[in-house]
């Protein structure tokens, strides 16, 4: 099978399994364990939970956001 078919047929799974296989992918480009992955996203999502809490930051809408790179993709 080549990149062109293996991406036709990700493509056409359901979303949440093109979530899981994407996020197989990037972890197999990292040089970082998945536990140590998902501490440093915990710790992450912590910190930017705290800046909106703390007013330093706004939270932006998932439909906010999609509907910003769908006008970019155009």
């Amino acid at each position: 099978m080549n990149t062109a078919q293996i991406e036709s047929e990700a493509l056409s799974l359901p979303v949440e399994e093109r979530a899981l296989l994407a996020h197989r992918l990037l972890l197999s480009l990292e040089e970082i364990s998945e536990p140590a992955f998902d501490r440093l996203w915990g710790e992450e999502s912590a910190q930017r939970a705290a800046e909106v809490d703390a007013g330093r930051v706004q939270a932006v809408s998932g439909e906010e956001v999609a509907r910003k790179a769908r006008a970019l993709l155009r």
